[in-house]
């Protein structure tokens, strides 16, 4: 773990059979010890584990925790088993909230945050930092609203302090039993905000579009690459005859979403954000209530003076920039095609301002 945070890893992972591996900007390192034996991992597993997690564990043969060393910081911990023998991978959590400023995010994002009720979603493949952005959000409105915020975790990875608003953060297993029941609890909690670490099922998602419906602000992640699958996502995950209702209530509801990828940077030293933003304006909403996601890109490249972006345009600025290669932006691009007149080279040349993202 020191190691891990000595080298600014995000994440250490432990395997039978291979020496411990850190993950750096994105790339996996094996540290040059000796592999790791199964009983080893066990022991130096079991010190941060309480009695009734020892249980679950061996019941459910997977767990996932938070776990602090006041000398070190926290982690996030899954623990899981292959090959018969334990194996966990630890992502580093700061003990510091960064904020909005600290992570470069545009200023139409901080805008989002500032809205009063409705739906905010930031979406991506895991970890490409949604869980970072949904708590730099929140530390926004901390430090600007009188606000009562309820975070429904799995696990807690980020703690904030109560500034200008009083947060309660609750914990999936160790506070409440499942997304679903701590989200209709809250809704009886006097709450302004409500983040909700993930939207993982049909009920979760329901609960949630109602909660933005009534008056409160919801900001929640999922697993999608862009804004329209997203929209296709929530509503695909409904029968057919609830669909169209669904349809509507996201269509009304909706404030913001922002998908995110970090990219490794030409350089080598880090990863950069590359995001697509889309606003919910009248012709987002009109395409939602008809069903038209495959328009919904049209609108992100029309949408600059409302702060929109699509992702490819963002990954292009970059690769414009100097700051990632011609092939990290064609792996990364939604449609890698629009990427092959980008072939001709610039390293040479001296990274400008990025003026032309929305609201930076």
């Amino acid at each position: 773990m020191i190691l891990a945070l000595e080298r600014e890893a995000s994440d250490l992972h432990l395997v039978a059979g291979t020496p411990p591996c850190l993950r750096i900007h994105g790339a996996i390192h094996f540290l040059e010890d000796e592999p790791l034996q199964g009983d080893q991992i066990r022991e130096m597993v079991q010190e941060i584990l309480s009695p009734a997690q020892v249980k679950r564990l061996e019941s459910e043969l997977e767990l996932e925790l938070s776990y602090t060393e006041p000398s070190l910081g926290r982690f996030r911990v899954a623990l899981f088993f292959e090959r018969a023998n334990l194996a966990a991978a630890f992502r580093v959590v700061p003990l510091k909230v960064r904020s909005v400023h600290d992570l470069n995010l545009p200023l139409v994002v901080h805008d989002l945050a500032r809205r009063q009720a409705g739906l905010l979603l930031i979406a991506g493949a895991t970890g490409q930092g949604k869980t970072t952005t949904m708590n730099a959000m929140i530390d926004l409105i901390n430090s600007e609203r009188r606000a009562r915020i309820i975070t429904i975790e799995d696990p807690i990875e980020f703690v904030h302090r109560h500034r200008r608003s009083v947060i309660l953060q609750r914990e999936v297993e160790s506070d409440t039993h499942s997304f679903n029941r701590a989200l209709i609890s809250a809704l009886r909690q006097d709450p302004n905000v409500i983040c909700v670490g993930e939207m993982r099922d049909l009920e979760t998602i329901g609960t949630a579009l109602t909660a933005a419906e009534t008056g409160h602000l919801v900001i929640s992640t999922l697993h999608t690459q862009s804004a329209s699958q997203t929209m296709d996502r929530i509503i695909d995950v409904f029968p057919g005859h609830q669909q169209n209702q669904v349809r509507l209530q996201l269509a009304n509801s909706l404030q913001g979403v922002i998908c995110q990828k970090l990219l490794p940077r030409v350089a080598g030293d880090g990863r950069i954000l590359a995001f697509e933003i889309m606003i919910a304006t009248p012709a987002v909403r009109h395409l939602i209530r008809e069903g038209k996601m495959e328009q919904i890109h049209n609108v992100l490249v029309t949408g600059k003076e409302q702060g929109m972006i699509p992702m490819d345009h963002c990954i292009r600025l970059h690769y414009e920039r100097g700051l990632i290669s011609y092939d990290v932006a064609v792996s990364n691009a939604l449609d890698p095609e629009s990427f092959r007149s980008l072939r001709v080279t610039r390293e040479s040349e001296t990274p400008g301002p990025l003026t032309s993202l929305p609201g930076s």
